[in-house]
């Protein structure tokens, strides 16, 4: 995070600006980061993951579903794109063109070599600063899945069965763990 009081905090104006250079540009707190093109292994548990929840959540129109990118912008000096969104219907006003302004239902973020302390310290940070109610990282390379809740204003990991996750946000909601993992 930036130190000095002075040093100029990125908004979602310079943002906007960034290159479209294939790389994950996300702001946090004013401070720019990016990260590579995401791995094999990474894309098919996001893809899986998504179809699970787009049957579960999007088809009964229980909600929507937003897969990266898609920029969140949670803060005046906070634009982070999630790997996987998921927006229910009472919180349907945040989304806009051509972003979501606000702190979505849940927030997944698939990590990668390069990103998971990121993912469990940086981003779940903002996340729950911005009392987004829930936060799952999916880890393709140990194949597990955390969940976290947010509970006063924290959020707390919630114990699951190895076989499936079974979503806070909203009822009869499940994620096969095991159909995320790539075989290949």
């Amino acid at each position: 995070m930036a130190t000095d009081p002075n040093a100029l905090k990125y908004t979602y104006e310079h943002y906007v600006h960034f290159p479209s250079d294939g790389k994950r540009h996300e702001i946090v707190d004013g401070e720019h980061f990016v990260n590579p093109a995401p791995s094999t292994r990474h894309q098919y548990a996001l893809h899986e993951l998504h179809a699970q929840l787009r049957e579960q959540i999007q088809k009964p129109e229980l909600g929507i579903i937003f897969a990266a990118p898609v920029d969140v912008q949670l803060s005046e000096f906070t634009v982070l794109q999630p790997d996987l969104v998921v927006i229910l219907n009472d919180r349907r006003k945040i989304v806009t063109d051509p972003k979501i302004d606000g702190a979505p239902s849940l927030v997944v973020e698939v990590t990668s070599p390069n990103s998971p302390k990121f993912d469990r310290t940086t981003k779940k940070h903002a996340y729950q600063l911005a009392g987004i109610p829930e936060y799952l990282i999916v880890d393709p390379i140990a194949r597990t899945v955390e969940q976290f809740a947010l509970n006063d204003g924290e959020y707390e990991i919630l114990p699951h069965n190895r076989e499936t996750v079974a979503l806070t946000i909203v009822d009869n909601v499940k994620v096969v763990v095991n159909k995320l993992w790539f075989a290949g």
